[in-house]
C-alpha cells in the first residue's frame, strides 16, 4: 500500500463549502493532528474503496479483566439486549469453579443409577464491564456443541455429548431467564457440528461425529424424524488403514465443518480440504470447488476460517462478492501422532482464499507469519481480521499440542498481495484447545478459555484456564482517540428494514471530511465461537447515502448519516447486529440494531 505523507492545510471558505456541497459530507474537520500520527495509508488497486487509515506503531494491548470466569469458556457468544457474554463448557465433568446458587437448586442428577448429584454451574453470563457472573443451570451436556441467535436475539444451541447430542436448547436474552432443553429434538446426534442461520431466520445444523448428514432445526418443542444424507462429510473422513485394509485409527478431519451463508442464498460448506455450494431450498449441490491443498483444515486438524466482509452496493445486491479465507490446520495424519505417540508435527502456515460467488473460482494461497492450529479468527469493525490463540504444533485433543502461539496477527483483506499480515503484541496466557474469543461493542476482543484436559486441572503445564482477558487492536491506540466518533443512540434508528434507508446520529471532535471514503458504517453479526470455529460471524459494509451536518451552536459536531439497509436475509439474516461508525480506521462504540 502506497504511503503518502501529507501536510494539512486550510482551504478557503468558498472551496470548503463547495466541496461539502458536492459530496454531502460536511462531517469532520481535521484540525491539528496529534504528533503520534506517523503516517496515513491510502488505498491502492488492492484496496478498491480507497479507505484512508490512520496508523501508528501501536501493536495492541492485553488486559487481564477477571481471574475467574466460573466455567472454562469452551463456548462463547455476545448476547444482545442484555449485552453480556454467554460462556459454557460441559456437564460431563460435574465440576466448575462456580457452585449452583440457592435459587438454582435442586442439584442436577448426574447419574440416575447411583444418584450422584452435580451441584456446579456449567454455564454463566459474564458482564464484560464489571466481570460479574450470573449462574445458569444446564441439564443436558453441551460438550462440543453449536449455536446461533434467533431473529429476536435469543440463543438456540444444538447437540453436545451423550444425552445432549440430540438436544436443542433455548436461552432467552432477558434478566432472570434460564435454559429450556429438548433432548430428542434432533434426528441425528450432533457432536462437533456446525449451526448456521438461514435467510428466513431458521437454522441448519451440519455434521457431527458419525453424522454424515444435515437437518433443519424444528420449531421449539418439536422433533425431527430424519436428517438429510450429505455425502461430502462421509467422503472427507480420514482414517488410517492397516495392512489388511481395515481401519486402524479414525482421524476424521471433517468435524465442525466451515459453513457460510452466501449472499445468493446458497450455503458454502467446507470439510477437510473440499468444499461445495449447497442450495438449502432444493437440498442440491450446485457447485463443487477445487481442493484446498496443503493439509487438513477441520477438527481435529482445526484451521481457522471466516467469510470475508461483504461490501454492499446500493441498488445492486447481486453484485455482492463473497470470499472465504481458511488459514492454518495440520497435515492429514497429524492427529494420529499427537494422540497416540505425543509427537507434535508443525501446524500449517498457509491460507487459502476463494471467491465463492464465481463459477470458476480457484484457491489463492497466502502465508501467515507463523504456523497456527486451533486458532480463532475475529472480524474487526474495520474489515481487518484478527488471528489469535492456538498452537504452533500438534492438533486439537487432550494434551495433543505444544508451543502455544502467543502472537496475534492482523490480516488486511484489501492490502497488497504478500503484505496483508502484521504481527501484533504478544500475549502471555497460552490459549489452545477449547479457547474462545468475542468481539465486544467497544471494539476490544474478549479472550477466554483453554482446557487441554478431560476435566478441570489447575496445576498442569497448561492448566484449565479461567482467566479472562481483553485485547485492544491497533485502532484503540490512545493517540487515535481524537478520531473516534460516538453514536447518539437515542437519536438513531435501532430497528431497520431490508432495502430501506435509516439514520444514525453521530458526534465527532472533527467538523468536516475531505474524502467521503474516510467514513463507513459496518454491521457485525455476533459469532458463536468454539473450537476455533466462529459460527454465523459476518461483517457488512453498508452503502452510504449521505451525511448531513446539524447546524447550530447546540448541535455542533453532530451529524446524521443516512445509510441503506441490506437488501435481503440472504445478505444479512434477520436479527441483531452491532453497528459501528468507522472514521479513518477508528471505530465508534457500537450500538445494537435489529434488521427485519
Amino acid at each position: 500500500m502506497a504511503i503518502i505523507f501529507k501536510a494539512f492545510c486550510v482551504f478557503p471558505l468558498l472551496i470548503v463549502s463547495a466541496y461539502a456541497h458536492i459530496f454531502s459530507l460536511p462531517f469532520f474537520d481535521f484540525g491539528d493532528a496529534p504528533k503520534a500520527i506517523q503516517k496515513v495509508e491510502t488505498g491502492n488497486d488492492a484496496n478498491d474503496d480507497g479507505n484512508k487509515i490512520a496508523e501508528t506503531g501501536y501493536n495492541g494491548k492485553w488486559e487481564l479483566v477477571s481471574e475467574n470466569s466460573g466455567v472454562s469458556a469452551m463456548h462463547a457468544i455476545l448476547l444482545p439486549k442484555i449485552n453480556k457474554v454467554l460462556m459454557y463448557d460441559a456437564t460431563v465433568w460435574r465440576t466448575s469453579k462456580i457452585p449452583l446458587p440457592p435459587q438454582k437448586m435442586p442439584c442436577r442428577v448426574a447419574d440416575h443409577i447411583t444418584g450422584e448429584l452435580d451441584c456446579w454451574c456449567h454455564s454463566v453470563l459474564f458482564d464484560f464491564e464489571t466481570s460479574e457472573l450470573t449462574a445458569l443451570k444446564l441439564q443436558t451436556d453441551t460438550w462440543c456443541s453449536s449455536g446461533g441467535l434467533t431473529a429476536d436475539g435469543d440463543l438456540v444451541s444444538t447437540g453436545g455429548f451423550g444425552g445432549g447430542a440430540n438436544t436443542v436448547r433455548y436461552l432467552s436474552t432477558c434478566d432472570g431467564c434460564d435454559w429450556r432443553e429438548y433432548p430428542t429434538a434432533l434426528a441425528d446426534p450432533r457432536w462437533y457440528s456446525t449451526q448456521v442461520t438461514l435467510p428466513d431466520g431458521g437454522f441448519i445444523v451440519v455434521g457431527g461425529r458419525g453424522a454424515f448428514s444435515y437437518e433443519y432445526i424444528p420449531p421449539e418443542g418439536q422433533s425431527n424424524k430424519s436428517p438429510v444424507f450429505f455425502p461430502l462429510l462421509k467422503d472427507t473422513t480420514n482414517d488410517l488403514k492397516g495392512i489388511d485394509g481395515q481401519e486402524m485409527f479414525l482421524i476424521e478431519n471433517n468435524l465442525y465443518p466451515f459453513v457460510y451463508l452466501s449472499p445468493d442464498g446458497n450455503l458454502f460448506i467446507f470439510s477437510n480440504d473440499r468444499s461445495i455450494l449447497l442450495d438449502p431450498k432444493a437440498n442440491k449441490v450446485v457447485r463443487e470447488f477445487p481442493i484446498l491443498t496443503g493439509g487438513s483444515r477441520n477438527y481435529p486438524a482445526s484451521a481457522m476460517s471466516v467469510l470475508l466482509p461483504l461490501k454492499l452496493r446500493a441498488n445492486n445486491a447481486t453484485a455482492t462478492k463473497a470470499k472465504v479465507l481458511v488459514c492454518g490446520g495440520a497435515q492429514w495424519d497429524s492427529f494420529y501422532f499427537s494422540e497416540t505417540k505425543k509427537q507434535f508435527f508443525p501446524a500449517l502456515q498457509d491460507c487459502g482464499r476463494i471467491d465463492i460467488t464465481k463459477s470458476n473460482a480457484v484457491w489463492k494461497k497466502e502465508r501467515m507469519p507463523s504456523p497456527r492450529v486451533m486458532g480463532d479468527m475475529v472480524i474487526l469493525p474495520t474489515e481487518d481480521i484478527l488471528l489469535l490463540n492456538g498452537a504452533k504444533t500438534g492438533t486439537s485433543g487432550w494434551n495433543d499440542a505444544e508451543d502455544p502461539n502467543l502472537v496475534p496477527a492482523l490480516y488486511t483483506p484489501k492490502g497488497p498481495s504478500r503484505q496483508r499480515f502484521k504481527e501484533l503484541a504478544a500475549g502471555t496466557i497460552p490459549r489452545m484447545y477449547h479457547s474462545s474469543s468475542v468481539l465486544l461493542p467497544d471494539g476490544t476482543v474478549l479472550v477466554a478459555g483453554s482446557n487441554t484436559h478431560n476435566g478441570y486441572n489447575l496445576d498442569a503445564k497448561y492448566p484449565t484456564e479461567l482467566r479472562v482477558e481483553k485485547f485492544s487492536p491497533p485502532y484503540l491506540d490512545p493517540s487515535l482517540a481524537w478520531l473516534r466518533p460516538s453514536i447518539v443512540v437515542d437519536s438513531s434508528d435501532k430497528v431497520i428494514h431490508y432495502g430501506q434507508r435509516f439514520s444514525v446520529k453521530v458526534k465527532s471532535n472533527e467538523l468536516t471530511v475531505k474524502n467521503r471514503d474516510d467514513l463507513k458504517l459496518t454491521m457485525y453479526a455476533p459469532a458463536f465461537t468454539t473450537h476455533g470455529i466462529s459460527m454465523n460471524q459476518r461483517l457488512l459494509i453498508l452503502s452510504l447515502v449521505k451525511v448531513i451536518k446539524n447546524v447550530g451552536p447546540a448541535t455542533e459536531g453532530l451529524h446524521d448519516i443516512i445509510a441503506l439497509a441490506p437488501s435481503s436475509g440472504a445478505v444479512a439474516p434477520p436479527g441483531y447486529y452491532l453497528l459501528y461508525v468507522v472514521y479513518k480506521g477508528v471505530p465508534s462504540v457500537a450500538m445494537w440494531v435489529q434488521i427485519k
